[in-house]
């Protein structure tokens, strides 16, 4: 069978990763759709009457939203296995959207249509959401990976491109549902609908395209064609990982336990953070209030803008480039930073409830946030593409976001101390130990990965260098054992 190739470049990037790109935009919009109105949407009825929502206290709906979005990130360590060893990447990628979709629109189900079954349905809406993101997102992240042979520095920079098609989709996720539930006098489940058509969008482009611009990349699963590469090579592993394998996949478990640190704060962006703008933030210009959900789309503006800014920085600095621990390091402390602003935030109500806080306050916390993000996220992608070995990229790919899921969770559950409907003063003065623990946290962090990482640079046996191949550092190993055998004989 012929090997169907992708076609041309773009920009100096495969064509394959603009559709990818464009792909995720759409999906990412209607996550982020859904993920700016959730919490919103849980506690409406409490705080308005004659909401649309479903009544929860804050502190139930933060916990819900970090178990959500913590599910989220754990299902692709599912999705990535099974596309793995079954189904291939394009296949997961088509079940996954077609799920997504459809959770949305049972979201957007009103409650009219099924009275005394809307808890029901709610979690029937999740539940499918879940499932599919676990189908979908860890192989959609892998097969920009396999657009670039190994040791291709252009890969970091390709990553940084799509995580701009992600941020796109975001930014215009929070102002578009926002209008759209402003329109609909504040039903949030035309939100979800609107969420829905996203997702579809998403599918479109992705049947029309994918053939085209990718080739047969993602069509078989990873285990089969690393089972045939090797069988062309005459070669049969009799140990499952090999030692260099080995050590690059304890770069990515230990990376993982400081992107938990990062993600369970930036996290709070769509729980803790979101309602402290609903509750605490004056959004007043002149006689206009700015909808809380168009906050969302700050974290994704800034990416837009300063991605390329970013990217390019690293490009210059040449052989100064930062490695990807010491980048991790400069995420965690630029999310401290972020803390600062939200205790500034609280620091200028001094404890009064009926006191507004300025709005740019939130401004600056998301800038931050979304540097420590630039400086993390696209670069982590990119390390588990360059560190996992090839028959299990779309697994590692997987257990990485396990780690984001882990750090979901424990964000839900440090936002729902805020407390569960107390007094306002005590809310406030909960919210201000939170934001400062997790500042502090980041910054000891911070200071850990930095020390450590010219060990973990070590581990990765030259995944970050162009010159050195993990066949080349194969070669050597062997030659290294070869003569201490000598030695010992």
């Amino acid at each position: 069978m012929s090997e169907a190739k992708p076609q041309g470049t773009m920009f100096g990037h495969p064509k394959g990763l603009f559709l990818l790109f464009t792909t995720e935009l759409w999906e990412r919009f209607s996550y982020y759709a859904m993920r700016a109105i959730l919490v919103l949407y849980l506690v409406d009825k409490v705080q308005t009457e004659g909401g649309h929502g479903l009544g929860w206290t804050q502190a139930d709906a933060i916990s819900l939203y970090g178990t959500f979005t913590g599910l989220v990130y754990l299902t692709p360590l599912i999705g990535g296995w099974l596309a793995d060893a079954h189904l291939g990447q394009r296949k997961a990628i088509y079940i996954g959207g077609f799920l997504m979709a459809a959770g949305q629109f049972l979201l957007g189900t009103p409650h009219a249509w099924v009275p005394g079954m809307e808890i029901e349905m709610f979690y029937l809406g999740l539940g499918t959401l879940i499932l599919g993101n676990g189908l979908f997102k860890p192989n959609i992240s892998t097969m920009v990976g396999d657009l670039y042979e190994e040791g291709d520095h252009r890969r970091d920079g390709a990553f940084t491109i799509f995580y701009m098609g992600i941020n796109v989709g975001a930014f215009l996720s929070g102002i578009v549902v926002g209008s759209v539930v402003a329109a609909y006098d504040g039903n949030f489940q035309a939100g979800f609908i609107c969420a829905g058509i996203g997702m579809i969008a998403s599918l479109i482009i992705q049947f029309f395209f994918a053939q085209k611009l990718l080739g047969d990349i993602g069509t078989v699963p990873a285990a089969k064609l690393e089972q045939s590469k090797n069988e062309a090579k005459g070669e049969v592993r009799k140990e499952p990982l090999t030692k260099v394998e080995r050590d690059r996949i304890k770069v990515i478990m230990v990376m993982g336990l400081f992107t938990i640190i990062f993600w369970a704060g930036f996290e709070q962006a769509g729980g803790l953070m979101n309602l402290f703008t609903n509750d605490f933030t004056d959004r007043m210009i002149g006689s206009w209030e700015v909808p809380t959900t168009w906050f969302q789309s700050l974290n994704a503006m800034f990416i837009v803008l300063f991605a390329p800014v970013i990217a390019s920085i690293w490009i210059k600095l040449g052989k100064n480039e930062p490695n990807s621990p010491v980048k991790f390091a400069l995420g965690l402390f630029f999310l401290a930073v972020g803390f600062l602003f939200m205790i500034g935030a609280v620091l200028e109500m001094g404890g009064d409830a009926s006191v507004k806080s300025s709005m740019w306050w939130l401004v600056g916390a998301y800038f931050f946030h979304t540097m420590g993000e630039l400086c993390l996220s696209p670069i982590g992608l990119s390390m588990v593409t360059k560190l996992a070995p090839l028959r299990i990229a779309s697994l590692m790919m997987g257990a990485w976001f396990l780690f984001i899921a882990a750090a979901n969770k424990i964000g839900g559950l440090v936002g729902s101390l805020i407390g569960h409907g107390g007094a306002v003063e005590e809310q406030l003065a909960n919210a201000m130990a939170i934001f400062a623990g997790i500042a502090i946290t980041a910054v000891i962090s911070a200071i850990i990965l930095y020390l450590m990482s010219d060990k973990l640079v070590d581990w990765m046996h030259g995944a970050e260098s162009k010159l050195d191949t993990e066949e080349q550092v194969l070669e050597e190993e062997i030659a290294v054992t070869a003569e201490h055998e000598a030695i010992k004989r």
